[in-house]
């Protein structure tokens, strides 16, 4: 608990100050305990005993009684085997609980603000959005949200592919089939198909090449009867990105467009800026940048990050640079983040470190790349279709509104219309997000329709189902919500204990999640906030309590716990149902 060792460790150095310990070895020894049952706070006095030359329980047990009065009403302190041990004092714990109930912020503090820049979700225009594109929209929307909360200039910034070569073969494509036939009939599933039947006509059809080719030419010369034709794909495609984005419910909108063609006027000042630098090298009709270091091939030679290719077009890395330059000299942004997929991660390295030797960006930015594994089916493989396509991700984000409408046509037959399609998407879209942000995002993870939507375990089900309960405890209670916020909270029983523990610690896992990028950690305080609460329900009786005063105390906590759960799952992007 950070409250209570920002509290105690000052007291507790003062204490021990007789000892011959440094206070920097003592502060570094108090943590939070790794076993909550028996402690909130743990001081290890093992690497004490040659200090002192006493045993560490010797010295665990004398520690403990000089700290113990200068922390009455703060914590119970004890020994045992070698461990000092203190438990946060049920008063101490009841106020501060109390003191969350006027705080809309729930104990979570503003940080000094930073312009920062989130670069996630990135698809490619003309072809259909799959589930990587999932974990990197749902990933970075998360930490779009966290950021905001704790009062940072957030500037989103979708860089999909709507530049390059490949426009070449699309527009011609488009030209083959009639642009007023591919505006009106183009359905989102049709996409893949579309970019297949382009890509099989290039590969086979030379005419149809030579023709793709000099699409190129004409793209980059920006003639405009050529831009009109790309921008006809840019905005198909750019419709169907808002439609997933709807069922997603993530905050990604039109303003939040900045594709790779934004850039493209910047590519010759990176190639001018880096020759500048006397960074710049010609290999084998390339322009590259050679980093040394640790970037070497196999055989020991240095890698290249390649700038200009040798036909004149230009990399991905030269892109890339070209966002920093704009995120950077344009809207002086004091970080940036891109959400991208863990294969990305060397190429990300080097494209910072050439960023930072050219000047680009200096010690004052920050840039870090916010790497993601795969999704995986249950064999381990990645996640395809039935027809062994990658795959979709408007079929899947379907699919389990359908499965989530099936499955409260079990747990609550009463609930109809429109009120079950409502909460059959916040179901069926909450548990596809919560199943990938409840997962250490640097890892693979497997995608279980059964486990995600189950109403049981460390799934968005069980703590939406939390949230209802809890409503619905209030709409069968005499007392409102509102009036709460200056009610006395009791803290009478373990059960309680736990439960305020957990709502007094939301604000440090929030920090923990937002300062490591990791919106899993957030998942799991929340997971463990409805676990308690869960267990406080079934031992403490609330509106069938004797006492009037008990009752104020438990629906206070029922509030917060609610709080708790709704502001969290909105910080990941998932809505909180009153009924389900």
């Amino acid at each position: 608990m950070r409250d209570l060792i920002e509290v105690c460790a000052p007291l507790i150095l003062d204490s021990i100050s007789e000892l011959e310990i440094s206070k920097e070895d003592m502060s570094n020894l108090i943590g939070p305990s790794t076993v909550g049952s028996m402690a909130d706070i743990a001081i290890p006095c093992h690497s004490l005993s040659r200090i002192l030359k006493k045993s560490p329980v010797e010295v665990s047990e004398h520690i403990s009684g000089l700290i113990s009065p200068s922390l009455q009403g703060l914590a119970l302190t004890s020994s045992m085997n070698g461990f000092v041990n203190l438990k946060a004092d049920p008063e101490w714990l009841a106020s501060k609980t109390m003191g969350l109930l006027s705080d809309n912020m729930l104990g979570v503090k503003k940080d000094s603000p930073r312009k920062i820049i989130v670069d996630y979700s990135a698809p490619n225009v003309a072809k259909e959005m799959h589930v990587g594109h999932l974990r990197s929209t749902v990933i970075g929307d998360a930490i779009v949200r966290m950021l905001r909360f704790k009062g940072h200039e957030v500037i989103r910034e979708n860089h999909i592919g709507d530049w390059g070569t490949p426009f070449g073969m699309l527009i011609e494509h488009l030209i083959d089939l009639g642009e007023n036939s591919f505006t009106s009939d183009k359905a989102i599933s049709d996409f893949d198909q579309f970019y297949k039947e382009a890509r099989v006509k290039f590969n086979h059809d030379d005419l149809f090449a030579e023709r793709a080719r000099s699409r190129v030419v004409l793209l980059q010369a920006e003639d405009s009867d050529t831009l009109r034709l790309w921008k006809v794909l840019v905005d198909v495609s750019t419709a169907y990105f808002n439609e997933v984005y709807e069922m997603l419910d993530v905050l990604l909108d039109d303003d939040d467009i900045m594709g790779e063609s934004a850039y493209r006027h910047l590519l010759p000042t990176v190639v001018e800026r880096l020759r500048e630098s006397g960074m710049l090298e010609e290999s084998e009709g390339a322009s590259v940048v050679y980093l040394g270091g640790k970037w070497v091939n196999r055989e020991g030679a240095p890698f290249p990050v390649i700038i200009r290719k040798g036909d004149g077009g230009y990399n991905y890395s030269t892109s890339d640079l070209a966002c920093i330059i704009d995120r950077v000299e344009r809207i002086s942004c004091d970080e940036l983040m891109y959400v991208v997929g863990t294969p990305q991660k060397q190429h990300f390295e080097m494209v910072f470190e050439v960023a930072s030797r050219a000047g680009f960006m200096d010690e004052r930015h920050t840039a870090t790349h916010i790497n993601f594994g795969s999704v995986l089916d249950s064999n381990g493989k990645m996640l395809k279709s039935r027809a062994g396509q990658s795959a979709k991700l408007v079929d899947l984000l379907k699919e389990s509104i359908i499965r989530a409408d099936s499955a409260i046509s079990e747990k609550n037959p009463e609930l109809t219309g429109e009120d079950k399609a409502r909460i059959s998407k916040m179901i069926g879209i909450g548990a596809v997000k919560y199943a990938d942000l409840s997962t250490d995002r640097s890892k693979d993870y497997i995608f279980d329709w059964d486990k995600m939507l189950s109403f049981e375990g460390n799934t968005a089900p069980y703590l939406q189902y939390s949230h209802a309960r809890i409503s619905r405890i209030f709409s069968l209670s005499p007392v409102s919500r509102e009036s709460l916020r200056n009610s006395n909270i009791q803290l009478s029983t373990v059960e309680e204990e736990v439960l305020a523990k957990c709502i007094v610690n939301f604000a440090e896992s929030l920090d923990k999640s937002i300062y490591s990028s990791h919106p899993h950690k957030l998942c799991t305080h929340i997971h463990a906030t409805s676990s308690a609460f869960a267990t406080f329900y079934e031992a403490c009786p609330i509106l069938k309590s004797e006492d009037d005063q008990i009752m104020i105390s438990r629906l206070a906590l029922c509030d917060l716990t609610a709080r708790v759960i709704s502001t969290g799952l909105d910080l990941l992007g998932i809505m909180s149902p009153e009924m389900m």
